[in-house]
């Protein structure tokens, strides 16, 4: 599918990222195994700190109670790295998990141990859209933090020049067409004037339901979904390419 200025209402491109700008080996293969490596001696360092507190509360409450010991705060700890490890092996996509692995990823991209991995088309692609004026946002799973820190320690260099904004499961389900209906608000375009891109056929139903042009991410590797029917791309250098 090449999608030009011509064939498009598109003035803002809504970008989903595993899969879609970055290689789902990475977030599999490389930022997964770091979070459970290193979870329990994060909690080590920063349990007693508020937010952290109340994201393992969180997890607790709403997804494990079962699986808590509130005895000795090393017993706490323990408890609560094996839960959080056992929650990153299911890919559950949990906010305050999702939050909490952001956190740990911080402390390696901003140490250099990680670079954030984008496909090779990404950045000539967002250096484009940028000069013809279309503005990027991103919406993934994963917490907001983890997406600028990806995007901005990137092997490619800091990218988040070119991104206006992004957006994590705080805003909505990325299943739900409302959450994208609230983005469009909160960017102040309509829903109409919106390209959604993903990896994910159930998303891309939920943003055309709300109104926005999509476009199904098959990069190397990726199937098409058995019984989809969205118009696909194996690049970015499909949508508008240059003249």
């Amino acid at each position: 599918m090449a999608l030009s200025a011509e064939n498009s209402s598109a003035r803002a491109l809504l970008l989903d990222v595993e899969g879609t700008t970055t290689p789902i080996d990475f977030v599999y293969k490389t930022l997964f195994p770091f979070a459970s490596l290193r979870v329990e001696g994060f909690l080590r360092a920063h349990f007693a700190e508020a937010e952290i507190q109340a994201l393992i509360a969180d997890l607790c409450r709403e997804h494990g109670p079962e699986d808590w010991s509130k005895r000795t705060p090393e017993e706490e700890i323990a408890s609560a790295s094996n839960y959080v490890r056992r929650l990153i092996e299911q890919d559950k996509k949990l906010t305050p998990l999702k939050a909490l692995q952001g956190k740990i990823w911080e402390e390696g991209f901003r140490s250099g141990e990680l670079r954030g991995e984008v496909y090779e088309d990404v950045p000539r692609a967002f250096a484009r859209w940028k000069k013809e004026g279309k503005r990027v946002a991103i919406f993934s799973s994963g917490s907001v933090l983890a997406q600028k820190l990806l995007f901005a320690h990137s092997a490619s260099g800091d990218l988040t020049k070119f991104i206006e904004a992004y957006f994590d499961t705080t805003t909505g389900p990325k299943r739900e067409a409302a959450s994208y209906l609230k983005i469009a608000k909160e960017l102040r375009v309509s829903a109409a004037e919106m390209l959604f891109v993903s990896d994910v056929s159930a998303e891309l139903d939920a943003a055309q339901e709300a109104g926005m042009e999509t476009a199904l991410s098959l990069r190397p590797g990726i199937a098409r979904p058995k019984g989809s029917e969205q118009p696909s791309i194996a690049s970015f250098d499909e949508l508008f390419p240059a003249r």
